[in-house]
């Protein structure tokens, strides 16, 4: 077995609070489903938004794609009381690439000129109050970021952030479980209802949970393809499967707009 395998099934396995019989899944899949970091910025008003939309736009991402993560999404919350949030998906390919790319980042002296301004904020005058990162682990049944079609020539699109917590650790498997094996994502597929990643949250608030992304050319387009899902007897039927009832306890949904930059 190779040490990098070993870690990061190890990791995955220990942080996630799998059972040990998924261990061997993890290491037979740790290679092929991505990481995913959402961080969340609580962003400053006036002219500061711009620097941090400036680093994200011309330092980070361009650095990040050279360590091959991509696609890279960046998202303003369309309304709400955390309006000033700035969502971002971070893909990796690995886990190893998620614990190298800092120090690879401070090493690259393009992205360390490039961020400049950013990393120089001083503490009266910062590019972003705080942010907050989750780490997740990609499905097995949508193991990489879908990119929607919408994205070639940065056409409008509205992307939905949905999680769905779960009241202990036996609960949120059984709900991957229906979207893998009890055939939801299969069903979301049939129907039209576009996904762009599903994730178990392995380190973040509020766990268990998982988050994943549907995307909608409006919000017209969105209620109408819910509507067909929510009406399809192949939802009801496997809603009201014993097996997995009383998988989510709380939903939080969040709608969110690319930025002009976003490669999501």
């Amino acid at each position: 077995m190779k040490r990098r395998e070993f870690l990061e099934a190890s990791c995955v396995a220990g942080t996630a609070g799998l059972a040990s019989g998924a261990i061997t899944e993890a290491l037979a899949q740790s290679g092929q489903r991505e990481f995913y970091e959402l961080r969340i910025y609580e962003m400053q008003t006036g002219n500061r938004q711009t620097v941090l939309n400036d680093y994200l736009s011309e330092a980070a991402i361009p650095a990040w794609n050279r360590l091959g993560i991509k696609p890279v999404g960046v998202f303003n919350v369309v309304s709400g009381s955390n309006a000033l949030s700035l969502y971002v998906l971070i893909p990796y390919p690995s886990l190893e690439a998620f614990l190298s790319a800092p120090a690879k980042l401070a090493a690259d002296a393009e992205y360390q000129k490039a961020a400049v301004e950013y990393l120089g904020a001083r503490i009266d005058n910062p590019a972003y109050a705080r942010y907050e990162s989750s780490l997740l682990w990609a499905f097995k049944n949508v193991s990489r970021v879908r990119l929607p079609a919408e994205t070639a020539g940065n056409r409008p699109r509205i992307f939905e952030l949905r999680t769905y917590e779960s009241h202990n650790e036996t609960a949120a498997l059984k709900k991957i479980e229906m979207f893998n094996e009890g055939g939801e994502i299969a069903l979301f597929d049939r129907i039209g209802l576009r996904t762009v990643f599903f994730g178990q949250t392995l380190i973040g608030r509020r766990q268990p949970n998982l988050v994943y992304m549907t995307v909608h050319q409006n919000m017209v387009a969105r209620e109408k393809i819910w509507e067909q899902f929510g009406n399809s007897e192949d939802w009801k039927k496997l809603r009201s499967t014993p097996a997995f009832a009383d998988t989510v306890s709380a939903t939080t949904i969040v709608f969110l707009r690319p930025a002009a930059y976003s490669q999501i």
